[in-house]
This record gives structure tokens, C-alpha cells and sequence, in this order.
């Protein structure tokens, strides 16, 4: 659901992307959301040496690319498949997700209403491109209760139809972040160390829990509305206990999710 974009990529925007062709050098890739062609240099496919680039790519398959240059007299796109990180292609793959929820959402109040789909979608395209720069981010944020649809000059009936069923099909997703700690402490009062060090640690946030899992093993889990926040929060968390832990001279071993 990207009424609003250009016939181009803006640099630096994340772009989901289609390998058509792969050359020896290069990658040649379709841009789903623009309908156009770009190009990946060997340099821009994976950190390091690559000494065959059908190991990190094939044909056919979906990737998230950023841009790095748009030369726009020539429709040229250079793109960087190495540049995006584990943090941005989630957020690409909860912008699609989000988008493809604002098709349905559309077409399910055509259907109720007994409009155009076409012409509703551009009716709020419209509305929302006053604040904000999509129309599924539009629909997020009166799902968070930021705004709401009567807020704006739309037709009453319309209006009404989008807070109701926005409010039904975006709920705010949690993010979950987990952790599971192996602790271990020598001491003689190892135990009480290892009690102090988690209760330490869970009273950072009110959203954290930590469970025993036995044989020394904790699994440590955090929930919240956005995942980098929540990503942060578990780092807290980690290096709290790994702080008290070692300064009682125990051992601390964090293995991820």
C-alpha cells in the first residue's frame, strides 16, 4: 500500500526486491514497489571476500535492498544488499505486513460502503499524505489511538468505517525479546549472588521476566510495543546481570534466542 511513492527510490530507503539476473560481478534485481530495475555490485552483496555470489543470492528469491545512488536521467539504481541490517529488514518486513492489512482494510469498507475500491484508497491516500507518509502508517497510528479518521475531512461514513475496523485488523503487535543465561558462582553465598543479581536486573523494567530453568539455566524475557526498545532494554538487562555476577567472581554465559 504505497499510493504515495515516486516513480523512483529516494537513497537511503529500503526496498524490497526481486533477483532476476546474476552475473559475475553484479546482481540485477526488479523493485517490487517501484516496478523498475537496479543493480548490485559484487562489493555490495556481503562483507568480506565473495568468490561466488550464487552463495549469497538466487534467482527468483526476495530480498531487502537499500539505495544507494539514483542516477534519475538514466532511471539507474545502484542498491547495497550488505548495507541493510537485521534491525531494518524486520522493520521492511512489518512495513509490508502493515501494508498488505491496509489493502484488505480498504477493500473490506468499499464492500461495506458499496464504493470504488480505487477511488477510496486515493480518497484517503489523500487525507493521510497531510502527516503521514504511507497510508498503512496512517492506519498504525489510528490503531495506537494517536488520531483517529474523524479528524479529517473525510466523509462521515467513511470515517467511522475506518476507526471501526483499523481498530479491529492493526492491533500494535508486541515485540518479544528473549535471553537464556547460564550463571554460575563459586562463592558461599553463590546462591543469594545469583537471586540478587536477577532481582536486580527485573526490576529494571516492569515487563521482564526471568524463569529457572534448572542446572544453572535462566531464560530471561521482555515484551514490549517496538523492538528496538525492547532490544535495548534486554541489553540492560543482560549487562546487569553480567556486571553483578562477575563482580561476585562467578561465571555468566548469554546465549541468544
Amino acid at each position: 500500500m504505497q499510493a504515495e511513492k515516486q516513480k523512483l527510490p529516494d537513497e537511503d530507503e529500503l526496498v524490497l526486491c526481486t533477483v532476476t539476473k546474476i552475473q559475475m560481478n553484479s546482481v540485477f534485481v526488479h523493485l517490487d514497489e517501484y516496478g523498475c530495475g537496479g543493480m548490485i555490485h559484487i562489493s555490495e552483496i556481503s562483507p568480506g571476500r565473495i568468490r561466488n555470489i550464487r552463495e549469497h543470492v538466487k534467482e527468483g528469491t526476495k530480498i531487502v535492498c537499500k539505495v544507494l545512488r539514483v542516477n534519475k536521467e538514466r532511471g539507474h539504481i545502484d542498491l547495497s544488499l550488505r548495507r541493510v541490517t537485521q534491525s531494518e529488514r524486520r522493520q521492511k518486513s512489518e512495513e509490508l505486513k502493515l501494508g498488505q492489512k491496509a489493502k484488505k482494510i480498504i477493500e473490506l469498507i468499499a464492500a461495506q460502503l458499496k464504493k470504488d475500491k480505487n477511488q477510496l484508497e486515493e480518497m484517503l491516500a489523500a487525507a493521510a499524505a497531510k502527516k503521514y507518509r504511507s497510508l498503512h502508517l496512517f492506519f498504525k497510528a489510528i490503531a495506537a489511538k494517536e488520531v483517529s479518521a474523524t479528524n479529517l475531512q473525510l466523509p462521515q461514513d467513511v470515517a467511522a468505517a475506518v476507526d471501526e475496523l483499523v481498530a479491529v485488523r492493526m492491533k500494535p503487535a508486541e515485540a518479544v525479546v528473549k535471553r537464556r543465561f547460564i550463571l554460575q558462582s563459586y562463592e558461599p553465598g553463590g546462591v543469594e549472588d545469583i537471586k540478587h543479581a536477577l532481582m536486580k536486573a527485573k526490576q529494571l523494567h516492569s515487563a521482564t521476566s526471568i524463569l529457572y530453568e534448572g542446572a544453572g539455566r535462566y531464560k530471561a524475557t521482555i515484551t514490549g510495543p517496538e523492538y528496538k526498545g525492547v532490544e535495548k532494554l534486554m541489553q540492560q538487562v543482560t549487562d546487569i546481570i553480567s556486571k553483578e555476577i562477575i563482580r561476585k567472581n562467578g561465571r555468566v554465559e548469554v546465549l541468544k534466542e
